[in-house]
């Protein structure tokens, strides 16, 4: 495993060599955002498939509905019923969790890179580059004891939030009006799915977690969220119009 740790990050150094003349001391940062973006490409694919999916899942909902009240009052055999309509329909219910799944590899990558002080036993040199004035291996609780909200590296921070809170925003919106219309294909002779009242209040508020990410990870794992989440908003507005 160290073996591969070191490729990878001789990679992302060679790349930030190529990316120097324009980015200069910054160019190990725009490497990680080009990472980031190569990442998101070789999931795209699947992005598509998870779209076709949550269509297809939001067009089976009137049937739901009626095998719901077919079944009311026999769970087991209502559950039976609608896992037998998705494998009719050959609709997966989890098809929209595998392109964030197979992210999380690259992110924990990133995250053991600029973590650790040494890689193969050598001293990890990534350690040494930076976004702007913040080193890539710190976190904000070291900005802010550095130099504070408003110092050279809280400042580099400020902007990541800045736009993780546009993005979050922007899903909020898409999400509250998806789960609006959900809910109202869902209701049938006014009764409401169980629980779904409660999962409409919660997830628009899901994309704000990503601040608490960017806050607490190193700062070259909280490009890849940034970077990541607002790909996926984009990607979601592509494919979900």
């Amino acid at each position: 495993m160290s073996v591969f740790f070191s490729v990878f990050a001789r990679l992302v150094e060679h790349l930030a060599d190529l990316l120097q003349p324009l980015f200069h001391a910054s160019a190990a940062a725009a490497a990680i955002v080009l990472f980031t973006a190569l990442v998101r490409l070789l999931v795209h694919p699947l992005s598509r498939a998870a779209a076709r999916g949550q269509k297809a899942r939001a067009a089976l909902q009137p049937r739901i509905a009626e095998l719901r009240r077919k079944h009311r009052k026999e769970p087991e055999r209502l559950q039976q019923a609608v896992l037998a309509l998705h494998a009719e329909e050959k609709v997966s219910p989890l098809s929209g969790c595998l392109p964030s799944l197979l992210q999380m590899p690259a992110f924990f990558l990133l995250y053991h890179l600029f973590s650790s002080t040494t890689i193969g036993g050598d001293p990890n040199g990534l350690l040494g580059h930076r976004l702007l004035a913040a080193p890539l291996g710190g976190r904000w609780a070291d900005a802010l004891a550095h130099d504070g909200v408003f110092g050279a590296s809280g400042l580099v921070y400020v902007g990541l939030f800045a736009v993780v809170a546009v993005v979050a925003g922007f899903n909020y919106v898409r999400t509250r009006r998806t789960m609006a219309e959900g809910a109202a294909t869902a209701l049938t002779g006014g009764e409401q799915l169980p629980g779904l009242g409660a999962v409409g209040k919660v997830m628009p508020f899901m994309s704000f977690a990503t601040l608490v990410t960017v806050a607490v990870v190193p700062l070259a794992a909280a490009l890849y969220v940034v970077t990541s989440t607002a790909w996926s908003a984009v990607e979601r507005a592509v494919l979900y119009r």
